[in-house]
This record gives structure tokens, C-alpha cells and sequence, in this order.
């Protein structure tokens, strides 16, 4: 088909004009063109780091990047800041497997591998979550293995892992448990000043208890007001806990000041709490009213197993031991595990009290035995109280086939439970069964008291066993601090049967112990005892031998520090090479003076040992004048230290 004329002309004028490229970009250029192929593979070996470290995005991921890119930075934390506990669902995987662990061998009552082993995972790959921790010292604590549990307290503190409040409220049922209140309050008052964590119910529960049960009934109140500050709600068990303090201390008044407070929250657990107020003023009537209010058939207060324990004690401690009984007939009946808990431990403890203060043991050790039919095992302070009630009461066979009965049960016997049969024994003259029994107290790994040793050594000495007496003397001095006065008895035991040189072998051993203090005054007994039999001057020999050898040992430290110190010099100035001290002469000189400074200590020492030739005078004359020669030396050193010393 012909072109049209026109369109012909103007093809032909477009085609006879040249073509004119567009320059490359500066891009392309840079990125095309290489002088040399090591260029072009630097360059694609540097595009595919890239690629590496920032990879392509997709179109859903550009945008997120983007807003990353633009977001502002985090702001920088605080080292010193207090950690945030981790929450409980860190335990999942292998720190889920390392808890579980750990309980099996806390089931297995082996606390002493599961601290163990607990501590060592701290550094491992798989570190241990707080609430692991927790299981280990709650299982400490309930075997009453407090310096354990602090121990290992303060390596997770150290070792960086965060507390919850459950880890506080362990540390301050342990100080509490130890007679320490003031402690746990130092504790308490760091914990609400620093810890990101709030206190809980639970906390304000172990703080007032343990305060009413330490005689700090005013700080307990204290405590109870602060819960309120902090906007928690009126615990009805802290309340029963203040009003257990009240009724200790005779303030019928201060019972019903808190059951007001209360309100409409008036819990179960109270109830029994209030019945002691009305026992007190007299009003039986009333509280026989309120027991019928808590527990009646038409009751609607809501009745726990702690609520329950209460009300028996009131009725058990003021004469209504049969009614205690019918309640507690009927707490059996009511109990049916899991879904209702009627009955504790503490149901039977208070019970088994009960039979004994009416002087029916048999039927107490039968309640007791009942224990393990309603899913209860007893524990230390069950068996001690049945066993203190048989002491008293001068059943001490059954007392100590109660205590037989403890392995059985899984139970050791504590200070306590030793301590009860200790004294018992004593009270019928059975001396030798109450030595055993604070003998297997020691070897259990237990640890009495002062108290305790004295009772034991006064009982031997009465009955003339003093080698015995001395014996446990020897075993618990490395374990108790004796003092004064347990000191002079086991002297004055000792003079009274002519073991004089028994005496001055104490006395040399107490000038030993670096810890032990030897007072003037005991001084003055032992010299007064000596002087019975004309042996005063053995005491100041003794003395007198014990410091001469402590200065010659002095003595002896001294001139080895300094043989040691000589040596070292010696040796330094031997190592140095000679050329870095410049000129031949300055090397002579320092070698000649070191020379004349060995010589001269070796000499000064020479004299001072032999004693025939000059004296102690001389001897440090020469010790003065190496030690002038040292000196000297030294500073030939540092001058010669400041040649310039550059090769030829």
C-alpha cells in the first residue's frame, strides 16, 4: 500500500537526523564499569555481604522496617534498678524439666542435693526460674533448716535472679520462726521501699502472726493499719491473729474493738476468737451464744477447718471439753476430702491437749494414732506436745514410745523433743538415759542451747561424774560460746576432785583459741583455786611461757618476711641485664654494694645468733647500714635507668 506524501517527507527527514543517545547514569556507571575483573568480583563479593545483613523485603515486611526505622530509640534502663520477677511461664521446655527435677528430690527429702544442684544450675545453660527457688526454700523451711535457707538466699540474690513476694514472705517466716522480729521488719521495710512487687494478703498473715507470736502485739497493729493504707481488703485472718494477741495479754477490750471493725465481714475464723474475749469477762452465756451462732444447725457463718480449731480451743480451755468433743465428732463426719475440709492438724493437736489437761492420756495417744485415717501426718510439734504433757504428768515410758514412733512416721525428733526427755529423765533420777539423749541431740547434727549443756554438766557434777561432765564439756566448748561462769564451774567441779592440772590444761587451751577470752576475773578464780594447793605460780609460768613463745613466733614471722624481702631483692638485681645500667663503674659499684649489703645482714645475723662476739646493738648498727646500702643500690638502678640506652 502507497504512503500518503506528507507522512513519506517527514519519515524521511526523522530517519536522515542522527540518534542521539542518552548519557548512562551516574548509577550505571558506577556500577557497570570496573578497570579490572578484581574490581568486579570486590564489588560482588561486597553486594552479597549485603545481602547477608540487610535482605530484600517483601511488601508486607517494608512497611513494619520502616516504622522501626522511625520509631524512637529505648530509653537506657538502670543496672541498679530492681529486676521484675519472671513470670510463670518461663517454666516450660528444659527449665520445666529442671523444676520438676528438682521436686522429685525434694519428694525424695533429699533438701541437701536439691539445694545443690539448684545452685549449680544457676550457672548453666538452663538457669533456674524463681519459682524453682521457692520450692526449695519452702521445703527448707517447713524442716526448719534455716541457715541453709538463707544461704541460699543470698547466692540467688547475688547470682541475679529476680524474688517475687514469695520469696519475701519465705525470708521473713524465717526470721520470724528464729526469734528475730526486728529483722523481718528491716526486711519488710526494704522490701516495700525497693522491690517492684506489692505486698499480698499473705504477707500482712506471716507479719502479724509472727509478731503476736514474738510478744510485738503493737507492731502487729501497726501492720494491720498499713494493709489498710495500701487499699487491701480487712482480712478476717489477720484480724483472728490480733485477736489471739489480745486475748494472750488480758485485753478483753481490744477483742471487741477488732471484731467491730470487721464490720459485715465477720468470717468463721473469728468467731472463736471472740468467745475467748466473753470467757474472759466471765460471760459464758454470751459465748456459749456466739458458739451456737458459728456452729448451731441454722448457722450461716461460713466454718473452715482453722475456724473450727479456734472455736475447740476456746471451748476446750474454759471447761467445755465436752462440748469440744461433740464439735469435734462432728468436724469428722463433716470432713470429706478433697471437697470439704473439716479437720487438720491442728484439729487433733488441740484435741489430744485437751485429753491431757483432763488427765486422760490413753485416750490422747489413741486421738493421736487416729491421725493418719483422716489424711493428717503429724509433725514435730504434735509429737512434742503429747510428749511434754507425758513428761509432765510422769508418764515417761509413754513419752518415750511416742518418741520411738517418730521414724516411724517419717518425723526427727528436734531440740525440743530431746530436751523434754532429757529433763524428765533427770527428774527421776536417770541420769545416764538423759546424758544419751543429749549425746544423740549432738550427733544428730543438732545444736542445744547453752541452757541446755548446763543442766546437763550440773546434773553429772551432783552425782559425781565429773570425767563425764568434762567429756561434754570438750565436745560442745568448739560449739558453744561458753562463758564465764559455765567455765568456772567446770573448773570449780574439777578443783573439788584435786584435777588440778585439769584445770591449767583448760586454761592453756582458752590461751590457744584466739576467740576465747581469758577475763581477769577468771584469772583470779583459777589463781584463787591454785592457791588451795600452793600451785599459784603454775598459772603465771603458764602465762608467761604462752607469751614468750607467741613473741618468738612474732619474732620468726618477722625475719622470714625479711629473709624473703632480701631474696627478692637479690634475685632482681641478679636478673637485670648489665647493659641497661650504662657505664661498667655504675654496675661495679651496685654489684659491690649489694655485695657488702648481703654481707653485711648475713654478718649482722651471724652476730645476733651467736651472741659471743658484739651485741644486739651492733647487730642492728649493721642492719642499718645494709639497709643504707639497699638504697644506695636502688638509686644507682633508677640512675642508671635514665642513660639513654640505644644501640651503636
Amino acid at each position: 500500500m502507497a504512503l500518503y506524501k506528507p507522512t513519506f517527507l517527514t519519515r524521511l527527514k526523522t530517519l536522515s537526523k542522527p540518534h542521539r543517545r542518552s548519557p548512562p547514569s551516574f548509577i550505571a556507571l558506577r556500577h557497570l564499569s570496573f578497570n579490572t575483573p578484581e574490581e568486579a568480583a570486590a564489588e560482588r563479593r561486597r553486594r552479597k555481604r549485603r545481602l547477608r545483613v540487610e535482605p530484600p523485603l517483601s511488601s508486607v515486611q517494608r512497611p513494619q522496617q520502616l516504622a522501626q526505622q522511625v520509631a524512637p530509640p529505648k530509653p537506657i534502663q538502670n543496672p541498679n534498678a530492681p529486676k521484675i520477677p519472671e513470670p510463670v511461664t518461663v517454666l516450660a521446655g528444659n527449665r520445666l524439666n529442671l523444676h520438676n527435677k528438682i521436686l522429685k528430690l525434694i519428694r525424695d527429702n533429699d533438701l541437701d542435693e536439691a539445694a545443690l544442684y539448684t545452685r549449680h544450675s544457676v550457672y548453666s545453660n538452663c538457669r533456674p526460674a524463681i519459682y524453682t527457688v521457692n520450692a526449695v526454700l519452702n521445703a527448707q523451711l517447713r524442716q526448719s533448716k534455716y541457715a541453709d535457707l538463707l544461704s541460699l538466699h543470698r547466692f540467688i540474690t547475688l547470682a541475679g535472679i529476680a524474688p517475687n513476694v514469695i520469696t519475701h514472705n519465705l525470708i521473713f517466716q524465717t526470721y520470724l520462726d528464729c526469734k528475730k522480729p526486728d529483722t523481718a521488719l528491716e526486711h519488710y521495710k526494704q522490701f516495700s521501699n525497693e522491690s517492684p512487687v506489692n505486698p499480698s494478703p499473705t504477707t500482712y498473715r506471716i507479719l502479724v502472726k509472727g509478731l503476736v507470736d514474738n510478744g510485738k502485739l503493737e507492731k502487729a497493729l501497726e501492720m494491720k493499719e498499713e494493709m489498710v493504707e495500701k487499699g487491701l481488703a480487712r482480712d478476717p485472718v489477720v484480724y483472728s491473729y490480733l485477736m489471739l494477741g489480745c486475748a494472750k495479754s488480758g485485753d478483753s477490750d481490744g477483742i471487741f474493738k477488732l471484731f467491730e471493725e470487721l464490720k459485715e465481714k465477720k468470717d468463721g475464723v473469728v468467731y472463736g476468737c471472740l468467745m475467748r474475749g466473753y470467757f474472759m469477762r466471765g460471760m459464758e452465756k454470751e459465748a456459749m451464744e456466739c458458739y451456737e451462732e458459728a456452729c448451731g444447725e441454722n448457722s450461716k457463718v461460713k466454718m473452715s477447718a482453722i475456724a473450727y480449731n479456734y472455736v475447740l480451743d476456746a471451748l476446750s480451755k474454759n471447761g467445755k471439753f465436752d462440748e469440744a468433743l461433740k464439735l469435734f465428732d462432728r468436724m469428722k463426719n463433716e470432713h470429706s476430702p478433697p471437697r470439704r475440709l473439716a479437720v487438720n492438724l491442728g484439729s487433733f493437736n488441740v484435741i489430744v491437749d485437751g485429753y491431757c489437761a483432763e488427765g486422760k492420756f490413753k485416750e490422747a495417744m489413741e486421738v493421736f494414732r487416729l491421725m493418719g485415717d483422716y489424711r493428717c501426718s503429724p509433725d514435730s510439734l504434735s509429737f512434742n506436745i503429747l510428749i511434754d504433757q507425758l513428761c509432765q504428768n510422769g508418764h515417761l515410758g509413754e513419752a518415750e514410745e511416742v518418741c520411738g514412733e517418730m521414724d516411724d512416721k517419717g518425723v526427727s525428733p528436734d531440740e525440743y523433743s530431746y530436751v523434754l526427755l532429757m529433763d524428765a529423765c533427770f527428774e527421776v533420777n536417770r541420769i545416764d538415759d538423759g546424758a544419751s539423749y543429749f549425746r544423740k541431740m549432738v550427733e544428730s547434727g543438732l545444736r542445744p542451747n547453752l541452757a541446755v549443756y548446763n543442766r546437763l554438766v550440773d546434773e553429772l557434777v551432783k552425782v559425781g561424774k565429773v570425767d563425764e561432765a568434762k567429756s561434754f564439756y570438750d565436745t560442745m566448748v568448739k560449739k558453744l560460746k561458753m562463758d564465764d561462769a559455765s567455765c568456772k564451774f567446770m573448773m570449780k567441779a574439777l578443783s573439788d576432785v584435786g584435777k588440778l592440772d585439769e584445770v591449767l590444761k583448760m586454761v592453756n587451751e582458752m590461751l590457744d583459741d584466739e576467740h576465747a577470752d581469758f577475763s581477769e576475773e577468771l584469772q583470779a578464780f583459777v589463781k584463787q583455786e591454785l592457791r588451795k594447793e600452793g600451785r599459784e605460780e603454775d598459772l603465771t609460768k603458764l602465762m608467761e611461757e604462752k607469751e614468750r613463745l607467741k613473741a618468738e613466733a612474732k619474732t620468726r614471722e618477722i625475719e622470714a618476711a625479711e629473709a624473703a624481702k632480701r631474696s627478692a631483692k637479690a634475685a632482681v638485681a641478679s636478673l637485670l641485664p648489665s647493659k641497661l645500667f650504662g657505664k661498667k663503674e655504675d654496675e661495679s659499684q651496685s654489684t659491690s654494694a649489694t655485695e657488702n649489703t648481703i654481707e653485711a645482714s648475713s654478718g649482722s645475723e651471724a652476730q645476733a645468733q651467736d651472741g659471743s662476739e658484739g651485741s644486739i646493738e651492733e647487730a642492728n648498727v649493721l642492719e642499718s647500714v645494709a639497709v643504707d646500702a639497699n638504697t644506695m643500690t636502688e638509686a644507682t638502678v633508677a640512675d642508671s635507668d635514665a642513660v639513654d640506652t640505644k644501640p651503636f
